[in-house]
C-alpha cells in the first residue's frame, strides 16, 4: 500500500469512528448532564470535520502544475493542516475549556453514570482502532533506526502526523473523561466532571500548538534533514567528473515532492557534452536513491564557463 493510500485509509477510519462516537457522546451528555461527555462530543465532532479538511487538502494538493503554480499545489495540504490546528485550538480546546469552567462554577448533579461508561468504553475501542491505523501509516514511513517520536516529529505528511496526534489525544481525552465521571460519582462532587473537561480542553490546545508549529515550518519552506542532504552531496561527489559539490539547497513542496538545487564544479578537462552527460547522471543517481526529489536543478560551473 502506498503512503498516500495509507494516509487516506487512516483518515477515513478516523472520520467513520468519530461520526458514530460524536452522536453517542452527545446523547449520553444529554441523558446524564456530564460536562466531560459534552466536551468529548465536541472533540469528536471537530475531529470529524478535521479529517474531512485533511482529505480535501490532499485532493487539492494533487492537482497538476499550471501557469500560475509551476511547482504544483502540494503546499495546499500544509495550509489545510494549519486550518485544522486552528480549529482544534479554538473549537475543540476552547469550547471544552469553557464548558469545564462553567460546570465548575455552576455544578449540576450527575445522573446515572451507566450511559457514560458504556459510551466511553465503546469510544475508547473505536478511537483506539483509529489511532492504530494512523500510527501504522506513520510507521510505514519510518526509516531504520528512527524512534517513533523522531518519526512523528520529523514527518512531512500532515495527513499522517495530524491524524496520529488527534487520535492519540482523543484516546487520552476519553480516559480523562472516564476518570472525571468516575471520581465525580464516587466523591459526589460534580465539579470534578467539569475539571476533567478543563483538562481535555488544555490537552487539545497543546496538540493544536504542536500542529501549528509543525505545519508552519513546512509552509515557510522546510528543507530535507541533515542526513538526507549529506547523502545527496556524497552521491553527487561519487559521480565521475565531479570535482566539488557545495551544500545542497532543498525545500518540501509536498510530503513526497522535494525540490533540490545543486552547485557543482566539474573537472576542467570535460567537454560541454561530457558535462551535460554528467549532469544527467547525477540527477538519475539521486532520483534512484531518493525518489522524493522530483525537481533537481544543477548549476554546472564548467558548463557555464563553456557557454
Amino acid at each position: 500500500m502506498s503512503a498516500s493510500s495509507s494516509s487516506k485509509l487512516s483518515l477515513y477510519g478516523g472520520i467513520a469512528a468519530n461520526v458514530a462516537i460524536a452522536a453517542s457522546k452527545f446523547v449520553a451528555a444529554y441523558l446524564t448532564g456530564s460536562s466531560a461527555m459534552l466536551s468529548e462530543g465536541i472533540h469528536s465532532l471537530v475531529d470529524t470535520g478535521n479529517g474531512g479538511l485533511l482529505l480535501y487538502g490532499m485532493s487539492r494538493s494533487q492537482r497538476p502544475p499550471d501557469a500560475q503554480h509551476p511547482f504544483g499545489h502540494g503546499k495546499e495540504l500544509y495550509f489545510w493542516a494549519l486550518i485544522v490546528a486552528v480549529l482544534i485550538f479554538a473549537i475543540g480546546g476552547g469550547m471544552s475549556f469553557y464548558e469545564g469552567i462553567k460546570h465548575i462554577e455552576h455544578p449540576e448533579p450527575l445522573e446515572d453514570p451507566l450511559w457514560n461508561y458504556i459510551v466511553l468504553g465503546v469510544s475508547i475501542l473505536f478511537e483506539g482502532a483509529a489511532a492504530g491505523l494512523a500510527i501504522r501509516a506513520l510507521l510505514e514511513n519510518q526509516q531504520g533506526g528512527s524512534s517513533f517520536w523522531h518519526t512523528l516529529r520529523t514527518s512531512r505528511d500532515p495527513a499522517v502526523f495530524a491524524s496520529v496526534l488527534e487520535n492519540v489525544a482523543a484516546v487520552a481525552g476519553l480516559l480523562v473523561a472516564l476518570l472525571g465521571v468516575f471520581l465525580g460519582h464516587l466523591l459526589h462532587n460534580p465539579s470534578l466532571d467539569g475539571a476533567a473537561s478543563v483538562v481535555i480542553g488544555l490537552l487539545l490546545m497543546g496538540v493544536a500548538v504542536l500542529l501549528v508549529a509543525r505545519t508552519k515550518a513546512l509552509l515557510v519552506g522546510e528543507g530535507a534533514s541533515a542526513e538526507t542532504v549529506l547523502q545527496v552531496q556524497n552521491l553527487a561527489l561519487q559521480m565521475p567528473g565531479v570535482a566539488l559539490v557545495r551544500p545542497p539547497l532543498t525545500m518540501y513542496l509536498a510530503p513526497d515532492d522535494v525540490v533540490l538545487a545543486l552547485d557543482v564544479d566539474f573537472d576542467d578537462h570535460l567537454t560541454a557534452a561530457q558535462v551535460e552527460a554528467a549532469v544527467v547522471a547525477v540527477q538519475n543517481t539521486i532520483r534512484a536513491a531518493r525518489p522524493e526529489f522530483k525537481r533537481i536543478f544543477i548549476e554546472a560551473k564548467s558548463l557555464a564557463n563553456r557557454a
